[in-house]
């Protein structure tokens, strides 16, 4: 199952997604965070202690759906030989829920309590790439969902090239793989902030399409 020539897209497909959800949640839906979940805790200290937001505690709903969410797909897993069927199903749910903002938004009924449950779906399904990540990590050049380490790897080869004059091909090469995750991650959270601010929760149709895509791509290899 491991493709080593689709890798490099792999990655990019997933750190976009990833950083697009995590921030069309974050600026249409209550400042809450889809992939980055322990982010949640700091949101949720900061506007209970500021007494700002009644609905503060709903973002503490999103480590538990993340919990099972990453069972689930450790479950999915074991049932099947494509690893990419983890990818079908949250591109389903991610599809589901802008699939139910559109339906909602059409007959006026998309209230709070739909937004946070679209979240939650979103939720779900960022689990569900994290499950996928830890799965079957030679599938990516490393986790897609959160850049802190894949920041700290990137400086460590940074810092080892300059120290050996750029004539390391291991540094390089692994300094490379942090760049498309990082940057990828950062071109979709661009693209998120942009659709979350003018079209909101809606716009998870796209990655819910473009995980579908990647599923169909794969499925027979």
């Amino acid at each position: 199952m491991e493709i080593k020539h689709n890798i490099g897209f792999v990655t990019l497909l997933l750190t976009m997604i990833a950083g697009y959800c995590d921030t069309v949640t974050f600026v249409a839906a209550d400042s809450i965070f889809s992939a980055h979940v322990t982010g949640n805790f700091i949101v949720f200290a900061y506007q209970f202690v500021k007494g700002s937001d009644i609905h503060a505690w709903v973002k503490l709903l999103t480590f538990p759906v993340f919990i099972l969410a990453v069972i689930a797909g450790g479950r999915i897993a074991g049932k099947v030989l494509n690893h990419y069927t983890i990818l079908f199903w949250e591109g389903l749910f991610l599809l589901l829920a802008g699939l139910i903002v559109s339906v909602l938004n059409y007959f006026g009924m998309f209230d709070k309590t739909m937004m946070y449950s679209v979240v939650m779906l979103t939720v779900f399904a960022m689990g569900l790439q994290n499950a996928f990540g830890k799965l079957y990590a030679k599938e990516t050049h490393g986790p897609t969902t959160m850049m802190t380490g894949n920041v700290t790897q990137a400086s460590l080869d940074f810092g080892t090239l300059l120290k050996n004059g750029f004539n390391d091909a291991d540094a390089m090469i692994s300094l490379k793989k942090q760049l498309i995750l990082i940057i990828g991650f950062l071109i979709g959270c661009f693209l998120g902030a942009y659709a979350g601010k003018y079209f909101g929760l809606v716009t998870l149709i796209f990655p819910g399409l473009a995980m579908m895509i990647c599923y169909y791509y794969h499925r027979k290899i």
